[in-house]
């Protein structure tokens, strides 16, 4: 299985790129990050550019989830079933779209096949990444019986 991210704004060095990195270098999955940057554009058309850009990163017959506050809340071992059932089902290419500071614009959630919460708190959208990866970790761990997971 191969993991797109494609997230608004860019991460360049520091606390969130080296927690992204580490987790990310965890992953017995592929994982191709798209940082989405769109400047210089009518704030009127910001929300639609993005939404542009996020699906133009996703590959073709990926399964798209975006995050968003308004989606399905999972815990990690539901998480962890979902990725189980995606693989069981020969998916090749599994997509999460995280929009920018205004949220994902509404074409992006349509288009999604899951709509997924990390909760009803507000999170940066950098951190929102790294918090993303991470359980993506916790659910390969949950899957390979590794002991990381301790729910």
């Amino acid at each position: 299985m191969r993991v797109t991210i494609a997230a608004v704004g860019r991460v360049r060095r520091g606390p969130y790129a080296a927690l992204y990195q580490d987790y990310a270098g965890r992953l017995p999955w592929a994982v191709d990050l798209h940082e989405i940057d769109v400047r210089k554009v009518d704030p009127t058309q910001q929300s639609r550019r993005e939404g542009e850009r996020l699906l133009a990163a996703m590959p073709d017959g990926a399964f798209i989830v975006a995050l968003d506050a308004g989606g399905r809340m999972l815990d990690s071992q539901a998480l962890a079933d979902q990725i189980a059932s995606w693989r069981d089902q020969g998916r090749r290419d599994v997509a999460f779209a995280i929009g920018g500071a205004d949220g994902l614009n509404q074409a992006v959630r349509a288009r999604a096949d899951l709509v997924l919460s990390l909760g009803p708190m507000t999170w940066p959208h950098l951190l929102a990444r790294v918090m993303l990866v991470e359980q993506l970790y916790r659910a390969a761990s949950i899957l390979s019986g590794h002991p990381y997971h301790r729910g």
